[in-house]
């Protein structure tokens, strides 16, 4: 590659960056303004005093603690729910010999072309049946599976070379052994990338907490955070806190796994 073009190239990517976290940055700053440098025009980027007492006046309007619990339990257990099916369907796919297991795994693909906005009726009749609306288990139910990361995890298996597991059952190693001791050290680049797509997707979940949630107690933070904006009228300062309260765990959990992610992307071609 010329220089001049690598140099074009960088700073594209330079200004692009930049450009994506203006957003960011302004929310940051908005949610530690007095509120009346938030309206002024033109606007201040920096504050003439830092108010952090705007994240303890939106706890305080809204009860963010409890949509905070909710977010976390949900994503808590839905996560750890889908890398058990994940990890056992992948595995299954990638290295177990089955009747119609080619078949089987076409279909599942099949299904990721359905609009999920299409289920969204069907489910909810479902959970009503069940009497579950309102309750934890419609939250984290049916996101017990996801077809995406049974794919990922299933082709990141099958790049393990087969040789591996014949010496592991020389060994006198089990099938369930194997994967758990063998199997998942080596894909764990994969499993975090899964992971961390997985806790971001739950705790940012917003049209299906909504539809199943009636009360405040069992609200979830996006949830929550809509029914703030009504509460806060014109207080942007403590929309931007509210804001930052939720996208902030998910950034220091991005900041601390993305060497991982990293990691799987370049092992993704693991050869034997």
């Amino acid at each position: 590659m010329k220089p001049l073009s690598k140099t074009f190239i960088y700073t594209f990517l330079i200004i692009g960056s930049l450009l994506m976290l203006l957003p960011f940055v302004w929310m940051l700053l908005t949610s530690i303004k007095p509120s009346f440098e938030v309206r002024v025009m033109p606007p201040i980027w920096i504050p003439s005093e830092f108010r952090f007492d705007n994240y303890l006046i939106a706890f305080e309007v809204a009860p963010f603690a409890t949509y905070f619990m909710n977010s976390m339990i949900v994503t808590v257990l839905s996560t750890i729910g889908e890398l058990m099916t994940t990890i056992l369907a992948a595995y299954a796919f990638a290295k177990v010999q089955f009747f119609g297991k080619n078949v089987l795994f076409a279909i599942l693909i099949a299904t990721m072309m359905i609009p999920g906005e299409m289920l969204l009726i069907p489910n909810f009749v479902t959970l009503a049946n069940f009497q579950w609306i309102d309750q934890y288990e419609a939250l984290i139910i049916p996101w017990l599976a996801s077809i995406f990361s049974i794919f990922l995890l299933r082709q990141f298996f099958k790049s393990v070379p087969d040789e591996l597991g014949y010496a592991a059952r020389i060994d006198g190693c089990t099938d369930w052994r194997y994967l758990w001791q063998v199997m998942v050290p080596i894909a764990m680049p994969a499993i975090i990338t899964i992971t961390l797509l997985k806790a971001i997707g739950s705790w940012n979940a917003f049209l299906w907490p909504l539809i199943v949630t009636n009360s405040t107690n069992m609200r979830t933070l996006p949830v929550g955070l809509t029914a703030f904006t009504s509460e806060a009228g014109t207080n942007y300062e403590l929309l931007m806190a509210a804001s930052a309260m939720i996208i902030l765990p998910m950034i220091i959990l991005f900041v601390f796994l993305q060497r991982y992610i990293i990691s799987g992307v370049s092992r993704s071609g693991l050869k034997g």
